[in-house]
């Protein structure tokens, strides 16, 4: 390998890393302040200038589209890894809903904006479930097939179904999102 070669890799990981860093950086001033939060926040917890962001992401419609695939993308992963790392299947069950939950609850306007015009957006949905399904899918089976939960439930249909228990939660304090889904994961499991 040349010197050029060489450090363009170490120079495509840190932009990378850096984007990671941005993204993450928005979705926290995301959940504190919404989506329409003026850039310079999300600069500032990212620790980068307005023009940082601007190279990367031209207009606030590719930021939010942007860090919400990174969102998706973060939950999607978590799946097979916490599969291989909890000690039950359902245990990553229950850690994936949760995180799931999360990134429902905390994405602040984020559903207004996706309802948008912006055909920028038109794709995500079915960018969401792509990722998501089969992970949901894949944990389901795995606690179906250790006998701890029923089997024959469907991932659409239990995503759904936690996504209509989040709703609300953003906007009443007195509502608990993630105690009515931590019910509703309790009632899968097998009977014993």
């Amino acid at each position: 390998m040349n010197d050029d070669s060489e450090r363009a890799a170490p120079r495509r990981k840190d932009a990378r890393r850096n984007k990671e860093t941005l993204l993450d950086a928005a979705a926290t001033v995301f959940v504190t302040k919404g989506v329409e939060a003026p850039v310079r926040d999300i600069a500032a917890e990212a620790g980068v200038g307005l023009g940082t962001i601007y190279r990367h992401f031209p207009t606030r419609s590719d930021l939010i589209i942007a860090v919400y695939r990174h969102q998706v993308d973060a939950c999607a992963e978590a799946g097979p890894a916490l599969l291989a790392s909890s000690a039950t299947a359902h245990a990553a069950l229950e850690q994936w809903i949760s995180l799931f939950v999360d990134f429902l609850v905390t994405k602040h306007g984020l559903a207004g904006v996706l309802q948008s015009d912006n055909s920028g957006f038109e794709t995500l949905h079915a960018y969401f479930l792509d990722r998501l399904v089969p992970v949901c899918t894949q944990l389901l089976d795995a606690a179906a097939a250790a006998g701890e939960i029923r089997s024959g439930i469907g991932a659409y249909e239990l995503m759904r179904g936690v996504g209509n228990l989040c709703i609300g939660a953003d906007s009443d304090p007195d509502y608990d999102a993630r105690r009515l889904v931590g019910i509703l994961i309790a009632g899968l499991r097998l009977p014993g």
